[in-house]
């Protein structure tokens, strides 16, 4: 079929690095949700606590597939033409979208407690004093799995435009 010596020898030869994956925000929504949401899920198993194996499927997950979308979509929309958030070093970005995300979800606990105090004044929430750790804890690990995956995601187009325009 294929005979070398016709062919002159020449084959194309596939890069010594594996092919990344496109960065597809649903699928790393979906990894934004399990993620947390399975490890705390094992905790509230071994500790026999029933608030958190709740609040692994709800509040922690929940909040982390929350946050996942809105930073993916302004990443997707806006934060490739933001110059600081594509020339920051990737560490750095991580770092700074993980402590803005903590401050989101630390404001996003407040305005839970409030509205709840406020609309069910009566009623004892058991999960309610969790918020304001889950809403935190959540976003910054929502915000680090899709701030390095779409940042790994760029710098490998990125690179591989640059391989092309070499050629």
């Amino acid at each position: 079929m294929h005979d070398p010596a016709k062919a002159g020898g020449v084959y194309p030869i596939k890069g010594t690095r594996s092919e990344r994956k496109a960065f597809v925000l649903w699928r790393e929504v979906i990894m934004a949700y399990l993620s947390p949401a399975i490890m705390a899920s094992i905790g509230g198993w071994i500790t026999a606590d029933k608030g958190l194996q709740i609040g692994a499927l709800t509040t922690i997950g929940g909040t982390s597939a929350l946050i996942a979308v809105l930073l993916g979509r302004w990443l997707q929309s806006r934060g490739i033409h933001k110059r600081w958030v594509t020339r920051t070093p990737q560490l750095a970005l991580v770092a700074v979208m993980g402590m803005t995300m903590a401050v989101i979800g630390l404001l996003a606990a407040w305005l839970t407690t409030e509205l709840l105090v406020i609309f069910a004044p009566g009623e004892s929430l058991a999960w309610l004093s969790r918020v304001w750790i889950d809403f935190p804890l959540s976003a910054i690990i929502a915000s680090t799995l899709i701030t390095w995956r779409w940042r790994s995601a760029i710098n490998h187009d990125h690179q591989n435009r640059n391989q092309i325009r070499r050629r």
